[in-house]
This record gives C-alpha cells, structure tokens and sequence, in this order.
C-alpha cells in the first residue's frame, strides 16, 4: 500500500477555519518522521491501534471464509471433513470450527449473513485496494484532489466505465443533480462551503452515515475523526436513531426468543437423555437380577450334585 500523508487518508478532515499546513509539516504514515507534540502523537497511536485492529479482524473473516468454502463446503461426510484439516491450521482448531459450522447456532449465523448481502442493493469495484489507494491513484492521474462523490463515480463503474448495476447508475444521477442544485445555490449565495458540499450530498441522497463508519472511507474512519466538530450533522437524527434502537430492541427479542428455543430444545433433549438412562439403568439391574437368580440356581444344583440324598 502507497505511502499516503493522514489528510489525504481522510482519516482527518481539515474544516473551514482550520490554517493550511505545509508538506513539511504533514506526518506520512509509514515513515520516520514523528508528531510533534504529544496529543497528536497519542491521538495517531489510537487511530492507529484502531485500524490495525480492524484490518486483522476483517482479513481472518475472510480467511475463515475461504476455509469453510473451500474444506467445509465440499459435499463430503462430517468425519471426512474432521479429518481434512487445512495446511498451516491446529487439528483441535480445525475440529471446532467444523463443529461449529455445523451446528445450528452456525448454521443460523450462516443464514443472518447471507440475507444480509442479499439486502445490499450494490457492492464496489476497488476490490482489495483500499479506497485511499484509489484516491491517490485518481488523483495523480489527473493532478486534482478527488471528492467523495468522485470518488462513489470511480469505485462503482465497471472498466468499460458503465455503472456496476442500475441502482448505482439511479444514484449517480440523484448525485449528479444534487451537486447541481448545490452549485447553482452557491453561485449566488457566498455563505455556502464548497468543501462541505460533497458530504451534504451524500448525506440527503444516500442517508445518514452509520455508527463508526464514514461512506467511502475505508475501515478505521468514524464521522468524529472525519467530520469534526460537525459530525452530528450527517449522524441519524433523533427519531432516526430511536429507530435503530428500536430495530436493536427488536433484534435482541428474536435472538432471545431464539435462544429460548435453543435451550427449550437442549432441555428436553437432556430430559430424553436422562430418561434414556434411566430406561438403560433400569434393564441392566433387572439383567444383573436375572443373572444372580440363574448363579443361585446354579450353585444350588452344584450342592445337590456334590451332596445327593442318601
């Protein structure tokens, strides 16, 4: 991944009053130079900490991924795939994955995240580069800094340059007159900042931005970091956010509704089990009462044989 300066990774964004800052003075991620106080040195360990952590755990999901399709997948009996383990990977780590997998709390996770996608009306076409990476690739292309929108225009076209589907090519013209709307306004209006157009936008088109995460921004960028001190702007309002509460409260009812049944289903299950061994107890006393009968009969005969009446 290029060496890029923490602007231009949009993990910060300088706001309308903020002084420009030289090249000289701007930390490059990668290199040797250092913040030079020691606020900005621990705010970039944390952004880094942050990032760092979410890029792990997003390469082992798509690790376990490929594990499950292409060593669990394969139709083959449950005890062939036990004993297929992948190359570099523990046996026990392996075994418990494939129980897990298996089982169906996994199954039923397998089913929340297929219906997931399936809701996702499009996906984009930076495939593994970053959105940073294809930012600055844009951006040294055509000598200009590349915005969000243009940046949405570039990662959802396909290489013949179409859009990837007709719902992305709905919203880029949704976007397209909207920044036309926007500009028109400014021209006669000199209150309204241009650098905060693009984020108005995408705003009122594509809604507002999900918790910890900015549209277009890559893993590691909330809208605090991003947007500032107006970050509440382009959050979900009020009843919005009941909303998602509300959808969370509703989500927590089915999971606990779920589990119920899960632990309804394991009961009965010990219940049967117990009875099983209760049934299973109950024959081998009567067998073992049955073979200490046929032993006193045995040994009564044995003294009859060895004492016969006179």
């Amino acid at each position: 991944m290029p060496r890029r300066r923490l602007r231009d990774l949009s993990i910060v964004q300088n706001t309308t009053n903020s002084e420009e800052v030289s090249t000289e003075q701007q930390t490059v991620v990668g290199s040797s130079s250092v913040p030079e106080t020691l606020d900005e040195s621990v705010d970039f360990q944390k952004v880094s900490d942050a990032y760092i952590k979410k890029a792990l755990g997003k390469k082992w999901r798509n690790h376990k991924s490929s594990l499950k399709k292409e060593y669990f997948k394969k139709p083959i009996s449950l005890e062939e795939k036990l004993q297929n383990v992948p190359p570099g990977m523990l046996r026990y780590q392996w075994e418990d994955a494939v129980r897990f997998w298996n089982s169906k709390k996994g199954e039923d996770r397998e089913q929340v995240g297929t219906s997931s996608r399936q809701k996702q009306k499009f996906t984009h076409t930076a495939g593994s580069r970053s959105f940073a990476c294809v930012a600055q690739a844009a951006e040294a292309s055509s000598g200009q800094k590349v915005g969000r929108l243009q940046l949405f225009d570039i990662t959802h076209r396909k290489k013949d340059g179409t859009p990837i589907s007709s719902e992305a090519s709905e919203i880029m013209e949704k976007l397209k007159d909207k920044k036309a709307e926007y500009e028109a306004t400014a021209s006669t209006n000199s209150s309204v900042n241009f650098e905060d157009i693009d984020n108005r936008i995408i705003n009122e088109v594509l809604g507002p931005e999900r918790y910890g995460r900015v549209r277009f921004q890559g893993s590691g960028v909330n809208p605090t970091q991003y947007f500032g001190s107006t970050s509440h702007q382009y959050m979900p309002s009020g009843s919005q956010s009941q909303a998602e509460v509300q959808r969370l409260k509703d989500q927590i009812v089915q999971i606990q509704a779920t589990t119920d049944e899960q632990i309804s289903q394991l009961r009965a299950e010990a219940a049967a089990w117990e009875a099983e061994a209760a049934a299973r107890e109950a024959e081998q006393n009567r067998k073992y009462n049955e073979l200490q009968l046929q032993l006193q009969s045995m040994m009564t005969m044995f003294h009859q044989f060895q004492n016969p009446p006179s």
